[in-house]
């Protein structure tokens, strides 16, 4: 259920945030630089995901067993930063909690029960989202533009320059 609301809950956040924002110059270039990071951080993962053939523990997943939620959740920071507003910031971190820890325990039965032993020995060394500082424990593998293309994760990219956009229109016209 939970599942199946996060984007149109996405979509209903961002309207809020828009009214919401009153960005300046330098709440837009803190908040922006964070969001990038979660930009390539999911761009890194998105190039060693191979999604329903594979498990994924190379790159990113050698780190965390949910590096794309990590980095929507930087993303969100980031942009949440820019707004300046501690309400807009604890409502999205509530709202992310509510909505991706339900989908990241979904996932990772769904894992158990695809990958079985292997998938538990993953589990075992790395953490379900905050990642790991040690050096990982799997190899760090090749990164693959095909396979980020494959993902469709240029889209978060694309938002990412439309939000730019917009927030800087909107500091133009405050």
């Amino acid at each position: 259920m939970i599942s199946r609301i996060r984007v149109p809950a996405g979509f209903v956040m961002a309207i809020l945030y828009f009214y919401v924002c009153q960005p300046t110059p330098l709440s837009l270039t803190r908040g922006c630089s964070i969001a990038l990071l979660g930009i390539i951080l999911r761009a890194w993962a998105s190039g060693h995901l191979h999604k329903n053939q594979s498990m994924a523990t190379s790159g990113a997943y050698a780190f965390t067993r949910n590096p794309l939620y990590l980095g929507s959740f930087i993303i969100g920071v980031g942009f949440c930063l820019v707004t300046r507003s501690y309400g807009i910031t604890a409502v999205f971190v509530i709202l992310f909690a509510a909505t991706y820890i339900p989908v990241m325990q979904q996932e990772k039965e769904y894992l158990r029960s695809a990958f079985g032993s292997d998938y538990v020995q993953y589990e075992a060394g790395v953490p379900l989202f905050f990642p790991r500082l040690a050096p990982p424990k799997y190899s760090p593998g090749e990164f693959s533009f095909h396979q980020y293309l494959a993902n469709k994760e240029y889209k978060a990219l694309l938002g990412y320059f439309v939000a730019l956009l917009l927030l800087l229109l909107k500091m133009k016209i405050s």
